[in-house]
């Protein structure tokens, strides 16, 4: 097993074990036109989840989203998406 495999596999058991304890890193993403609160996650470590950001963010501004705010959360969310009506 390569040094990347390796270290790779060493990230996704961190991340699983902070997911279980609810001490994960999350990206919350809150939109505009729609309303829409996201979360991109689990996450390991927060230099990860910060490094990640724009992708996600790239992606809903293409999707014509208007991006308000960008927080960095350690917690577990109950719903990856909502939506105000």
């Amino acid at each position: 097993m390569s040094n990347n495999n390796l270290l790779e596999k060493f990230s996704e058991m961190a991340t699983s074990f902070l997911e279980q304890l609810k001490l994960a890193w999350w990206l919350e993403v809150v939109t505009d036109k729609p309303h829409c609160i996201y979360y991109f996650g689990p996450f390991a470590y927060a230099d990860e989840a910060q490094k990640a950001q724009s992708g996600y963010i790239e992606d809903l501004e293409q999707e014509q989203a208007q991006v308000i705010t960008v927080k960095l959360k350690r917690h577990q969310p109950q719903e990856l998406t909502t939506f105000d009506d």
